[in-house]
């Protein structure tokens, strides 16, 4: 057996599940020490993982018959794929979890969620200890998720690791450049009125499922943020001042309603500030982007 195979079958495996950006982010920084198989749904994606050092799989979360070949694959998992877009349950959820029981379960899970579960928390400052409170049904399918990932670990054996993940960000990320925002000429609320909002580098989230890979605790919640202590308009006026461009107009709740989308509302409905201790403790994270500050320069 040559060095080069001998290698390969010392390395573990890893089965990324939603292999968007943060999985992309995640492949870069695992490729070399792990054997990395990607689930997708669109054929066509495989070139671009393959070249990315990935192992593409073709299968899709909503016809769990094209999931057959995931049991017995992997020694560790990270589920990045979301729920459907409606209902109160993620069947998407069951059946990765279903498909993963049917021989040789993975010893590790880690499931990227969302801090949405926790509703309005009326600006207070918290760790991971609070209760779930979900206000949408948005949060109601990631709660359900997280209450299936959890049992599933204990029925296996498996040691699973929760990341509640708040607002992503990062110039280049699809999606998630703030700038965006600005240039379209999106208001934010009036001072007395505006909510908290928390935020992750998109590089730091991909160096946190890494970490949870390792270092997460057996059925343990963690809170993926940075340092960042602002209100939304604030964030954005950050933005705009570091970016150049023209601050966003303050408006009360009443012409919020007027003006905004029913899902750009629920963003002002929910008002938290996250503690982040066990990020830097038990998963052992130093932030590369500590605030937003330094993310957005």
């Amino acid at each position: 057996m040559t060095q080069t195979s001998s290698t390969l079958r010392r390395r573990p495996r890893l089965l990324i599940v939603g292999c968007g950006d943060i999985g992309r982010r995640v492949l870069r920084l695992l490729a070399s020490r792990w054997r990395v198989c990607a689930l997708t749904s669109q054929p066509r994606r495989c070139a671009e993982l393959r070249a990315l050092g990935a192992v593409p799989l073709v299968g899709n979360l909503d016809d769990p018959a094209t999931l057959h070949r995931l049991a017995g694959l992997a020694d560790a998992v990270l589920h990045l794929a979301p729920p459907p877009a409606e209902g109160d349950t993620d069947p998407r959820t069951a059946a990765l979890l279903r498909a993963l029981a049917r021989r040789g379960a993975p010893g590790v899970l880690v499931y990227a969620s969302t801090t949405g579960v926790y509703g309005d928390a009326q600006g207070a400052r918290f760790d991971e200890t609070r209760p779930v409170a979900p206000a949408t049904a948005r949060a109601r399918r990631r709660v359900d998720a997280e209450q299936r990932v959890r049992w599933w670990g204990r029925a296996v054996g498996a040691r699973v690791t929760i990341l509640r993940i708040p607002g992503i960000y990062a110039p280049e990320r699809p999606g998630g450049d703030p700038r965006e925002r600005l240039r379209r000429g999106t208001p934010v609320l009036v001072p007395e009125e505006d909510v908290y909002t928390n935020h992750i580098h998109a590089d730091d989230l991909a160096r946190a499922c890494a970490a949870a890979l390792w270092r997460g605790r057996p059925q343990r919640v963690v809170h993926v943020c940075d340092d960042t202590e602002l209100k939304m308009g604030d964030y954005f006026e950050l933005v705009a001042r570091l970016c150049g461009l023209p601050p966003p107009a303050r408006i009360g709740r009443a012409e919020a309603a007027q003006r905004l989308s029913p899902a750009q509302l629920s963003f002002l409905a929910e008002s938290r500030r996250l503690r982040n201790d066990r990020l830097k403790r038990e998963l052992r994270l130093r932030l590369r982007y500590p605030t937003v500050r330094e993310g957005l320069a």
